[in-house]
């Protein structure tokens, strides 16, 4: 049985959780994300507690389980700090702004190249080298 799936998923105080079968809602200061969770595992809500089961101990069972707790773990981080990655830029002469909500990196083209984000999507900036984006 996965080590990870093993793992109670907490639940903060600020997040709904909606379970219907296998099909998960969860409702945060940053949003709503919904899932239906594949078969061979099954969900269960306990107070302030999220546990994910393997229904048999098949091969299929077992692997589905440690996804399906990674999965609902990464939607409740999702709905209440939101996602963030970072990106360095490297190189002679290259760099990164942000003009009116657009990421504008100059990367070695002979033109700067602009990137619109989709929506709940932002993009900030540190020292011209190191861009965060950030969204829900």
């Amino acid at each position: 049985m996965s080590r990870i799936g093993k793992k109670p998923i907490s639940v903060p105080d600020k997040v709904l959780v909606t379970v219907n079968g296998l099909s998960l809602t969860i409702k945060g200061p940053k949003g709503e994300l919904s899932r239906t969770l594949p078969s061979g595992v099954s969900i269960s809500q306990e107070e302030n507690m999220i546990l994910i089961a393997p229904v048999n101990d098949k091969r299929r069972s077992r692997e589905r389980h440690g996804l399906c707790r990674s999965l609902v773990a990464n939607m409740v981080e999702g709905v209440t700090k939101g996602y963030a990655r970072k990106l360095e830029i490297v190189g002679v002469g290259s760099r990164a702004q942000v003009k009116g909500g657009k990421l504008v990196v100059s990367a070695g083209y002979s033109h700067p190249v602009e990137v619109v984000p989709p929506n709940g999507i932002t993009f900030a900036v540190e020292n011209n080298t190191n861009v965060t984006v950030s969204g829900v």
